[in-house]
């Protein structure tokens, strides 16, 4: 990909042929304003301009959209919040976008975000111990909490390996593997045979 461009709305042709003749009078029909801005944005292939939402894989249709939200935040000041930063995203880019907020250049705009890329979990080049934050969950209840709870005296130094730590299960907020088993059975007793 060499670039992004908005094109005006004539560069597309819409071919309905028969279609349009027989079209009822229902405004359901008609393209909406926002789908048309979607349209709008193409990615340009080898000088050729391509709409994004037709040929774009989900990860640069992703960027294309957080881009504007990001470049605003930084330049503003604001506090950005993104569910699930790292969906389908390559590491390399969802750790770039952590890094632009968390340098010393940047002096008052946050990122927050959820990831399920444990490879964030770097004390020792991105974050801090107190700005990983972890979700458990159990019959009981939701729990939040923060890594830099568990202390030296818990053996969680700031040189810890955290990413190791956390696959053993140190800090908890692992997800339980019984799940598949859950649905699997939950699938055998519905009668489903898995058609």
């Amino acid at each position: 990909m060499d670039d992004f461009v908005y094109l005006d709305e004539e560069h597309f042709r819409w071919n309905l042929g028969e279609f349009e003749k027989e079209k009822p009078e229902e405004k359901a029909l008609d393209i909406p304003e926002q789908f048309m801005e979607q349209i709008r944005l193409c990615s340009v292939y080898h000088g050729v301009p391509l709409p994004s939402v037709l040929f774009d894989s989900t990860g640069t249709k992703k960027i294309a959209a957080l881009a504007s939200y990001i470049i605003e935040a930084l330049e503003d000041g604001r506090v950005l919040v993104i569910d699930e930063l790292d969906s389908s995203l390559h590491f390399k880019l969802t750790r770039a976008i952590a890094a632009m907020f968390n340098n010393e250049l940047n002096r008052s705009a946050q990122l927050i975000f959820t990831v399920h890329d444990i490879n964030l979990l770097d004390c020792k080049k991105l974050f801090r111990k107190e700005q990983i934050w972890f979700i458990d969950k159990d019959q009981a209840g939701v729990y939040l909490y923060s890594l830099a709870d568990f202390t030296a005296l818990k053996g969680v130094r700031d040189n810890s390996d955290i990413l190791s730590k956390y696959q053993k299960g140190i800090f908890g907020a692992v997800p339980e593997p019984e799940l598949i088993k859950s649905l699997l059975d939950l699938d055998i007793h519905t009668g489903n045979q898995g058609e």
